[in-house]
């Protein structure tokens, strides 16, 4: 599979160079030169297969002879080594639950992919590879667990101070070893800027091997496809498939799930559920996109104001509006309406949402009623527990915490504190 740049000003390149260089020399994200259409075999007979044959076969076309296909399968095995299951909330709504992983949060999945992918091509590589990334929340944690001690890779996760809650501070800070964190005094997109800059700057490119684990990297960007596939694996009436909402901050997720659609997976019809970080819904509405600045919320890992992964959903579209918003339908979700729905949920079907599954949910339920019919998904994309101060005064109980975040609990984080500029971060990484 080749690869090439959205802004068109690069060369075109391999799976393995995309995914160690992260982002184009010309700024653009990485795009498949093809999107491979689907065994019609594969779709009817989904549940024949086992989630690790699956993930094989939607995996391999996109890596093509980079990773051989032993050392494939036993990454796509390792990064999908936990379960998926699509749980009913009421007759016309299920949630499929992607919090089961180790920083419980659905981006387990791609980290570990794309950790398990760059230890592989730096076994042939003499100079270590520096992963640069940005987080709105559970992005830092998931990248530090995937790439805890892998050989040849160190992380530097640069995060928001005050705004992740702190069972993901923790998270992405307490790990030690090759992952550090720099706590940045602004927004998430003053980190993902600060990281962008990074990439570019020609002292640091001679310096060092850059990279990225945001969903900017197609390695992180393309594993999340298998959520929709394990979904509809476990979906009953396979003759009317699914709606499913997708909670959404940069995009990368809801992003796949089209990738996944338009590659043959039958899927209804998507919906972009935001907080008012919208600049997506309003696009959706007006046929006119305009980026904003983030604004916090309590689904704090969508305060993103300038999605970065929008400009691959338009280009799978070929830019046209119409076609975007046939496949996709916006919902703007308030703080006020998400702790309600959490609250309402509990309420009438003893069902726990966090805030980021609560903006999906309460975005489904206001489609659906539009509709006869029609059942959907939600992706309930993190744990309830890292949300307590929301969660538990929603339902009025407190959460029981997981095994996997109870070790943590009692560690102390360890950060560097670092200025919302690129230049305080360039003199960071010149002088370590």
């Amino acid at each position: 599979m080749i690869y090439y740049s959205l802004n068109k000003q690069a060369p075109p390149v391999s799976f393995k160079e995309a995914t160690v260089l992260g982002q184009a020399p010309d700024k653009g994200l990485y795009f498949p030169s093809q999107i491979p259409m689907l065994d019609q075999h594969l779709i009817s007979s989904i549940n024949d297969y086992s989630k690790e044959d699956l993930a094989f076969r939607v995996m391999k076309p996109y890596i093509g002879s980079d990773i051989d296909d032993t050392a494939l399968f036993s990454i796509v095995s390792e990064a999908i080594n936990f379960e998926f299951p699509l749980v009913a909330i009421n007759s016309n709504i299920s949630s499929l639950e992607l919090f089961h992983g180790p920083t419980l949060a659905f981006k387990d999945v791609g980290a570990r992919f794309m950790s398990r992918c760059l230890g592989y091509f730096s076994k042939d590589r003499s100079n270590t590879i520096t992963v640069l990334v940005a987080t709105s929340g559970d992005t830092g944690g998931a990248v530090a667990n995937g790439f805890l001690g892998v050989e040849g890779v160190e992380v530097i996760i640069l995060y928001p101070s005050g705004k992740v809650s702190p069972v993901q501070e923790l998270q992405l800070t307490t790990c030690g070893q090759n992952i550090t964190a720099l706590e940045v005094e602004g927004s998430f997109d003053d980190c993902q800027a600060m990281v962008k800059e990074a990439f570019m700057d020609e002292v640091l490119h001679k310096k060092m091997q850059l990279t990225s684990a945001n969903s900017i990297n197609v390695a992180r960007w393309l594993p999340q496809q298998l959520y929709y596939f394990y979904a509809y694996q476990q979906w009953a009436d396979k003759f009317n498939p699914p709606v499913v909402a997708v909670p959404s901050g940069n995009f990368g997720n809801i992003c796949a799930g089209l990738l996944a659609q338009v590659s043959g997976l039958p899927i209804k019809h998507f919906i972009a559920a935001c907080n008012i970080n919208d600049a997506v819904p309003d696009y959706l509405r007006t046929g006119i996109y305009q980026s904003k600045p983030a604004v916090p919320t309590i689904s704090n890992a969508m305060d993103v104001g300038n999605p970065s992964n929008f400009v691959r959903i338009l280009e799978m579209f070929k830019q046209e509006f119409t076609t975007v918003k046939d496949c996709v339908t916006g919902y703007t979700v308030s703080d006020e309406a998400t702790k309600a729905t959490i609250a309402e949920v509990y309420q009438r079907n003893q069902y726990i949402l966090d805030p980021h599954g609560a903006v999906a949910y309460h975005a489904l339920e206001n489609y659906l009623q539009n509709y006869l019919n029609i059942k959907g998904i939600i992706l309930e994309t993190a744990h309830p527990v890292k949300f307590p101060a929301t969660v538990e005064a929603a339902i009025g109980k407190s959460i029981e915490i997981p095994e996997s975040a109870q070790s943590i609990m009692g560690k102390k984080k360890i950060s560097i504190q670092m200025p919302a500029s690129f230049s305080a971060l360039k003199e960071y990484l010149v002088s370590r």
